[in-house]
């Protein structure tokens, strides 16, 4: 099997202080300054590589082209990483440690001995006994959601550049901002990008391709009170915060919400609440993985909204839906052979290649629907977002592996 380097890349990427901010306003891309950093870094890496049209636009965006080297008519490839990292847990001096030859173990952090990996709390650390663990060091989230991705991309930049001979049409890279709150692609510029075919590199477990998630919409109601001196209130006062929680404790307790869902089942979410006797606001997710069930779920909160007014008269109550992005899987179907070669490529690398489906959205959600077909390839993430996040080299080295394959197999393919 070749050899990439992954390793240093990922120790590096890892150590830039790229969290994105879910409270800048939408139209701030990127939502943080600092991502730019990063984009600039792998501008300057992979000019330095010999790739002379890598560049960063005024949003923080990165492009890039490995061209062609064969005569052939092969589709143009797009491999995707977003540089951002998850609100959830500081992404600020991130400390990545490598646990050489894992002996299946409890791994301790050593900057927070209270974060403890074990097999029994990480069920998949049971197959990665003999391989190189990299956590970080207790006090923040590592990043391999999605700086492993970024990292086996650019390793494979860097071995094309160096080994001409590996046959392949046009590879164009792409690297985004603000992917983990929902804005990853607001500012990609299709024409630019000018690709076939896309692959988002974000996934979890070895060996596993995503071409199916949920459409999801977001609802928001506002609700509008009467207010009257409370000690003169009687029969006049409509409180719009006890409306909203009436609202909410309508919506379904065992089933139709994250806590009583699983598998291809879809569900409402209250996320957040706030007001006061005058006026409240309640934002609500709905997802489902067939787009027909989103109104299924819209008319339900319609009918809880239209309880809530008759028992609360006098009150106004409005309810807006907004779309947020939708199964990839119906435009991905038309694209049969974007799952089938990589399905080929992972099983020339020798892994054990399976097809998923994601019980939230990717970057290539969206991108499908903006004219990308765009499913998910694994990296090797686990437990992300949080402090106890990690991830194998190996499943890494397999991912580029596998993209080395997937590249070859579609010029293969080609007339």
């Amino acid at each position: 099997m070749p050899e990439f380097e992954i390793q240093n890349r990922f120790f590096t990427y890892v150590k830039f202080h790229t969290t994105s901010d879910p409270n800048a306003p939408a139209e701030k891309y990127p939502s943080t300054e600092r991502q730019k950093a990063l984009a600039q870094h792998l501008v300057k890496e992979m000019k330095d590589l010999g790739v002379t049209d890598a560049e960063m636009d005024e949003y923080g965006v990165v492009y890039a082209t490995i061209p062609s080297n064969t005569d052939k008519k092969v589709p143009t490839l797009c491999f995707c990483s977003h540089m951002d990292t998850s609100p959830d847990s500081s992404g600020k001096n991130v400390k990545p440690i490598l646990h050489s030859n894992y002996d299946g173990e409890e791994i301790s952090l050593p900057d927070d001995p209270t974060q403890v990996l074990s097999p029994e709390n990480h069920p998949d650390l049971n197959n990665k006994i003999g391989e190189d663990i990299i956590t970080a060091s207790g006090k923040t989230l590592l990043g391999a959601d999605d700086k492993s991705g970024v990292a086996v991309i650019m390793a494979l930049v860097q071995y094309l550049q160096k080994n001409k001979e590996v046959p392949h049409g046009d590879i164009r890279i792409l690297f985004t901002c603000d992917e983990e709150i929902g804005r990853g692609v607001d500012r990609v510029d299709m024409d630019k990008l000018n690709a076939d075919i896309g692959y988002t590199l974000d996934g979890s477990d070895l060996g596993v391709i995503e071409d199916e998630t949920f459409s999801a919409d977001s609802v928001t109601v506002n609700i509008q009170g009467i207010v009257e001196h409370p000690g003169y209130a009687y029969k006049k006062l409509v409180s719009a915060l006890k409306a909203a929680s009436a609202f909410v404790n309508a919506l379904p307790k065992d089933s139709l919400s994250p806590e009583t869902t699983k598998g291809k089942e879809g569900f409402i979410h209250p996320v957040s609440m706030e007001g006061t006797v005058e006026k409240a606001t309640i934002t609500c997710i709905i997802r489902d993985f067939y787009t027909e069930g989103l109104d299924d779920k819209f008319e339900l909160l319609q009918r809880i909204a239209h309880q809530t007014h008759e028992e609360f008269s006098g009150l106004k109550i409005d309810i807006q839906r907004e779309e947020q992005y939708r199964n990839m899987k119906y435009i991905i179907d038309d694209y049969p052979e974007a799952v089938e070669y990589a399905l080929e490529a992972m099983n020339r690398v020798g892994i054990k290649a399976r097809k998923e489906r994601v019980r939230g959205g990717t970057d290539g959600s969206r991108l499908s629907y903006m004219g990308l077909p765009c499913p998910n390839l694994f990296t090797g993430q686990h437990a992300i977002h949080g402090k106890q996040e990690w991830i194998s080299l190996q499943d890494m080295e397999k991912s580029c592996q596998t993209l080395l394959e997937l590249i070859q197999i579609f010029e293969e393919k080609a007339d």
